[in-house]
């Protein structure tokens, strides 16, 4: 029990990563996202994106990694990443 109590609490970097996909994908390109680590939520939009991915990931690193991969899945025509402010 005492090794919980002191236990350090990692707090997660969020991030929402806009998608737009090929015209008719987006059904598609949605499900992929959701198998990445660190995937929350997966939906799609009405607007200038299709697809919205709600992410959590460790450190930058590993979500800049994840973004990357993201972008490159086929049916991705471009990704804008936002990262959570902290103020």
């Amino acid at each position: 029990m005492d090794k919980i109590l002191n236990m350090e609490v990692k707090k997660l970097i969020s991030a929402c990563i806009l998608i737009r996909t090929e015209k008719g994908r987006f059904n598609e390109v949605a499900e992929k996202m959701k198998e990445f680590e660190g995937v929350k939520d997966v939906f799609t939009v009405f607007g200038r994106y299709d697809v919205v991915v709600d992410l959590e990931a460790s450190n930058l690193d590993n979500l800049t990694k994840t973004a990357f991969k993201m972008g490159n899945i086929a049916g991705v025509v471009f990704t804008e990443t936002l990262i959570e402010a902290k103020i």
